[in-house]
């Protein structure tokens, strides 16, 4: 049994709870390249967790392995206090785990209100069945249900004006909100952001990070978010994992990773 995290509360006076999620002494592998070396961490309940370090030190294989894209070779995750099998990324979406990616991956030739409905699916009848006896099953409410989600998650983003807008007409900084709302319609308790603010300029950063506060303060939304700029991080996070060739060298506060010596070595100081 994993030992158990106690909850604590933030500077703000937010409630932490236990953890939602654990890897305990995970190892990923790719051939003879090791991308993930024996690392344990966690992210706990209501909070906002950063993962940093320097272009290939693992991050992102962290949230694939999360998410589901990769298979671990050593280790253990567990989540809401239940060891968790190898599961497919659909699986995963279907516990309540959500994720933007690095890459944008929107339908470019739909809508903004179409992407965003795409994030409902994990919550709609499914298969050639359900929608023959559409009419008789109450999916037509359900339709409508899942479609004010939809609009209530545009209202938040404040992108209602380009709502019936192609994705591929958008400029960058917009079609990573419309990714964000996508993640966000499935009403996700575990928010994955792989660098959201990535090629944002300093408006449309501090636009973003609004949001991402917004969504763990009014929805509860417990996040998981890789980001370079560290401002951004030390800003928004509750707690900061440092990672360096597949390794962790650093874990707790913003400020005392800020302050942590092999951290500055690593990548504050000579690499930041």
């Amino acid at each position: 049994m994993l030992d158990h995290i106690e909850a604590y509360a933030t500077t703000d006076g937010r409630e932490i709870g236990d953890a939602v999620m654990e890897m305990k002494n995970i190892t990923l592998r790719f051939g003879g390249v090791v991308a993930i070396k024996d690392i344990s961490l966690d992210i706990r309940e209501g909070e906002i967790r950063a993962i940093i370090g320097p272009n290939g030190a693992g991050k992102s294989s962290i949230l694939n392995v999360i998410s589901g894209f990769y298979v671990l070779q050593e280790g253990e995750i567990w989540f809401r206090g239940k060891p968790r099998p190898p599961m497919k990324p659909y699986q995963v979406a279907q516990q309540g785990v959500a994720r933007t990616f690095q890459n944008i991956a929107l339908f470019e030739g739909m809508t903004v209100l179409d992407n965003v409905m795409t994030g409902r699916l994990t919550h709609m009848g499914k298969g050639l069945f359900a929608q023959a006896v559409w009419k008789w099953t109450g999916a037509e409410k359900e339709e409508v249900a899942n479609r004010e989600v939809a609009e209530k998650i545009i209202d938040f983003l404040e992108i209602r004006h380009i709502r019936k807008t192609p994705v591929a007409r958008l400029p960058y900084g917009l079609k990573k909100r419309v990714e964000l709302a996508r993640a966000l319609a499935a009403e996700p308790r575990l928010l994955l952001l792989d660098e959201p603010m990535a090629g944002m300029n300093i408006e449309e950063k501090q636009d973003m990070s609004r949001f991402i506060l917004n969504t763990n303060d009014e929805f509860g939304t417990t996040i998981a978010l890789i980001e370079h700029d560290m401002g951004v991080v030390m800003d928004l996070s509750d707690r900061v994992v440092v990672m360096d060739y597949g390794k962790k060298i650093g874990d707790g506060t913003p400020d005392e990773v800020r302050n942590n010596q092999q951290v500055i070595d690593a990548y504050l100081g000579s690499r930041g």
